[in-house]
């Protein structure tokens, strides 16, 4: 059975993915800050073990760890916990350094530091790090400064580890618009209605890792979905058949 962690898991897109995978028959490790939204998230699903915390914090990265040592290893990373910091987002000539600082400890040095404490597990696994990027890292949007510039420190830092790590493949991966929590937070008082649910593009990203393409940045739309029980083992045999762990 393959294993991911997944950050972030209570809601929006990482909810979905965790969801997704675990009725796929992987073994899931999720986490989030709030322990009620987190623990109704998984309810029900098989082979999740959910833990509560911040990921800015040591004592729950090595909780994570713990996790995926008890798990017998990993074959996938998701980077998926991030924040827009202050809100309402705001010109960057109006960011503070604790502002800066809480963003990109949430955004960049988490990521940074929990994918350098488990690659030995990924390294062994020839396994994923998949980190959840945005346009807003490469397009430059008006009081979305603070945070695109965190996003694109979270691809160059994803990327790096795959130049550097040959062992495993990297990809830093646009999701599109969605409608999430975050996502009105960003337009408070807008109606985003329009925008898809991240249940749709989770198909997206399970085609991705049963493509397996070279480690880069990607857009997740570029990727045909994969979804539906007839096609339900694919991601966890495609990993199968890259040498990690049945």
């Amino acid at each position: 059975m393959p294993v991911a962690l997944i950050t972030g898991g209570s809601a929006g897109l990482g909810r979905a993915l965790v969801r997704a995978l675990a009725d796929e028959h992987w073994h899931v490790i999720t986490d989030a800050r709030d322990a009620d939204r987190l623990r109704a998230a998984v309810d029900g699903l098989p082979d999740v073990t959910a833990l509560a915390g911040d990921v800015t914090d040591t004592a729950h990265r090595d909780a994570l760890v713990a996790a995926v040592e008890a798990a017998g290893g990993l074959d996938l990373l998701v980077h998926n916990a991030s924040t827009l910091g202050r809100l309402p987002i705001r010109p960057l000539r109006e960011t503070t350094v604790p502002e800066l600082r809480e963003v990109w400890q949430t955004n960049i040095g988490a990521p940074l530091v929990l994918t350098g404490v488990l690659l030995p597990y990924l390294t062994a696994s020839r396994g994923v790090v998949l980190s959840l990027s945005s346009d807003a890292a490469i397009e430059h949007y008006e009081t979305w400064g603070l945070y695109g510039a965190s996003k694109a420190g979270l691809d160059h830092v994803t990327l790096t580890y795959a130049a550097e790590n040959p062992g495993i493949t990297a990809y830093a991966v646009d999701p599109g618009d969605m409608r999430t929590r975050m996502h009105q937070d960003a337009f408070p008082g807008e109606d985003i209605s329009d925008r898809p649910l991240p249940e749709t593009v989770v198909p997206h990203l399970l085609g991705l890792l049963d493509a397996r393409p070279a480690s880069g940045r990607y857009k997740a739309a570029d990727f045909p979905p994969l979804a539906g029980r007839a096609t339900a083992h694919a991601p966890a045999e495609a990993f199968r058949d890259q040498g990690a762990r049945a």
